[in-house]
């Protein structure tokens, strides 16, 4: 029987909705997942670890990698490039591990077609002021960034119904669950088609 590839899950949503804190707890209860590492251009902070939280990359080299096709997608955030890399990602699908991509709207809707096999989950507050008060409760941001980060959510929101799952994060432990509920159905899916292939 041919092994099956592993799943890319693909998660996004808002800013302060939580993807952030939902992938951490899908990868403490979930052995068989792992998390894409992107690359950036930024300089390293003392907390950092290349290749586990960054793949630290010059500006050539970063242009580089562009130009060999080499990313899911990229952009440019306060002058640094940031992108996910695509070759260790499909060496770990070939390999049938299951990794998570977390990511911005953006970010996610341009790996889309270059990667239609993926599962993409949209995170979603219950409602925009729950999301408004977990951006103040941050702490770390002023009011027009929180402003700004709102304005953008709206239209992030709008782009909900292109991914294949909304799971809304009212509750943490639910959501969660929710987005173990989907990897589960989906490798069940997969494992389904790869024998029908068989046959």
């Amino acid at each position: 029987m041919k092994e099956n590839k592993g799943l890319l899950i693909v998660i996004s949503g808002p800013s302060g909705v939580g993807k952030g804190t939902i992938c951490k707890c899908l990868l403490e209860r979930n052995d068989g997942l792992s998390l894409s590492v992107s690359a950036t251009t930024r300089a390293p902070r003392d907390e950092d670890v290349d290749g586990v939280t960054y793949f630290f990359k010059t500006v050539d080299e970063f242009k580089a990698m562009i130009e060999k096709g080499e990313f899911f997608e990229w952009a440019v955030y306060n002058k640094n490039y940031y992108g996910t890399p695509a070759p260790p990602v499909l060496e770990s699908l070939e390999k049938g591990k299951d990794i998570i991509l977390e990511i911005d709207v953006q970010g996610a809707l341009n790996v889309k077609p270059r990667f239609p096999q993926g599962v993409y989950v949209f995170v979603a507050p219950p409602d925009m002021e729950t999301l408004r008060e977990r951006l103040r409760g941050r702490g770390s941001e002023s009011a027009e960034q929180i402003s700004n980060r709102i304005a953008a959510a709206d239209g992030e929101m709008a782009k909900r119904f292109e991914y294949d799952y909304i799971v809304v994060n009212d509750n943490l432990d639910n959501a969660v669950a929710d987005v173990e509920a989907i990897i589960r159905a989906e490798k069940l899916r997969t494992e389904r088609m790869a024998k029908k292939s068989e046959n």
